[in-house]
């Protein structure tokens, strides 16, 4: 046997006597180890050496060679990311906002933040018929095209309307992701956005993401102020307006028919395109709802988006773009930058579960029970909290937006409603700028059930959130 294997083999043996020691024990002399395993002074020393240099022992001249203090495992000490700051620098972005809206009530909390369907609104049945179908094609899990599955990009050409053709849509993956990629393809980081005041949280967090600087625009009972719209785009140059016409996130106000003719003329006039955000067009409570902007739009001015995920599931994660001219293209080609393709199978249920009688029938019952929970809602609040102002009964929608009562901090009213089981959203997060007072939006959707919301509103009341 040569020295080197000789060295090994002893290393190995003080390896197994290391690791029955404690840190600080004093391993066995190298007379000792010399005589007890028949070697010589130098394979011992060079055993010794190997152990200390993969950190199991230190050696200390004149005193021995003891165990070293153990060495902690990979997720034993965190990690000293201090430096990332600075890599980070120059591309600032909050998060704050972002993760609170990430957080979660514990299962026995009543909900009523978050703008997702309650499990029990969620047409499930249809969709995992939708779903079994899908994956019994033959092309399921081929590649789709980087536009969406033309029959898919059809159904939403034919629900929106305006002589749309499957040309003029394309597939996304829900609509967040869609919001990412409209800000920062359509205009410069450092650009202004205009959007209503209050507004949707998500996209003033992708516009933040996306380098721009969001520019409030009031709002009153009939929506959006054109003739203050107007003054935001001549003050600013922004070539972006943000808006939801049709129930509104936070509000649920539907803009005035008038001011739904003329809005995209006054964005054409500042030569600005409009993202019109349709999340909440299935989310009717049984009323007619207007037709969409770009029905009524003749310059290719309007960007319509909308999704599945509201009126479906937050799984579903489809939704659809709907423009004309060369933007199109533009965001044809950021498909190619972001993710190629949205995920065949599920664009294959989305046109399942679209095609069949069950979604239909899953819209109006959905509606139905979006308009009793919105009333038991609503009763709730006028009885147990009549300080509490409910700025209007919605006829569409998820949310109530309420008017706390002056000199009320909507955060602490939040934290104390959690601290209570109830999760509510502190409304300052949906204000581009400076809140115009404390308001909370509440919930009517993802609670279990109505009995629920009462419920939750009697804890509200219980803890003097006010």
């Amino acid at each position: 046997m040569n020295e080197g294997s000789t060295s090994g083999e002893l290393a190995a043996s003080l390896r197994a006597l290391v690791a029955g020691l404690a840190p600080g024990d004093r391993l066995p002399s190298s007379r000792e180890l010399t005589e007890k395993h028949r070697v010589g002074p130098g394979t011992v020393s060079r055993a010794i050496a190997t152990l200390a240099a993969e950190g199991l022992v230190v050696t200390r001249p004149g005193s021995g060679t003891f165990v070293a203090p153990r060495r902690r495992g990979p997720g034993d000490e965190a990690a000293d990311t201090s430096w990332q700051a600075v890599a980070l620098a120059g591309r600032d972005y909050d998060t704050a906002n972002a993760l609170e809206a990430a957080q979660y009530l514990p299962a026995q909390g009543i909900a009523m933040s978050g703008g997702y369907l309650h499990e029990s609104l969620q047409p499930v049945r249809a969709l995992s018929a939708a779903l079994a179908r899908a994956a019994r094609r033959p092309d399921a899990w081929h590649r789709a095209p980087s536009a969406g599955l033309e029959s898919l990009r059809t159904i939403f050409a034919r629900q929106i309307g305006a002589g749309l053709t499957p040309q003029d849509v394309l597939i996304t993956g829900g609509g967040q992701s869609a919001l990412s990629m409209l800000f920062r393809a359509i205009v410069a980081p450092g650009s202004p956005v205009l959007m209503e005041s209050p507004t949707y949280p998500g996209a003033l967090n992708a516009a933040r993401a996306a380098g721009l600087r969001p520019v409030p625009v009031p709002m009153d009972d009939e929506g959006i102020r054109l003739d203050l719209l107007a003054d935001a785009f001549a003050m600013t140059g922004a070539r972006l307006l943000y808006c939801q016409p049709t129930f509104h996130n936070p509000t649920g106000t539907v803009l005035a028919a008038e001011r739904r003719a003329r809005i995209g003329d006054v964005a054409h006039a500042a030569g600005a395109f409009l993202i019109e955000d349709d999340f909440a067009r299935h989310l009717g409570h049984g009323r007619p709802v207007p037709p969409p902007l770009i029905t009524g739009d003749r310059h290719g001015t309007v960007i319509h988006l909308t999704s599945l995920t509201k009126p479906a599931s937050p799984s579903l994660r489809i939704g659809a773009v709907a423009a004309r001219g060369p933007v199109m293209r533009r965001l044809q080609g950021m498909r190619y930058v972001d993710d190629f393709f949205i995920a065949r199978p599920l664009q294959e249920a989305a046109v399942e579960l679209l095609s069949a009688p069950a979604w239909h029938r899953h819209l109006q019952a959905l509606a139905a029970s979006l308009f009793e929970r919105c009333a038991v809602l609503a009763g709730s609040l006028a009885r147990d909290l009549p300080e509490w102002h409910l700025t209007r009964l919605p006829a569409g929608g998820l949310h109530l937006w309420v008017r706390l009562p002056p000199g009320s901090d909507d955060a602490v009213v939040a934290e104390a409603a959690r601290a209570r089981g109830v999760t509510v959203n502190a409304g300052h997060r949906f204000f581009p700028a400076e809140p115009a007072g404390p308001c909370l939006r509440l919930s009517f959707a993802a609670a279990a059930n109505p009995a629920e919301l009462a419920e939750g509103v009697r804890l509200l009341r219980s803890g003097n959130a006010t």
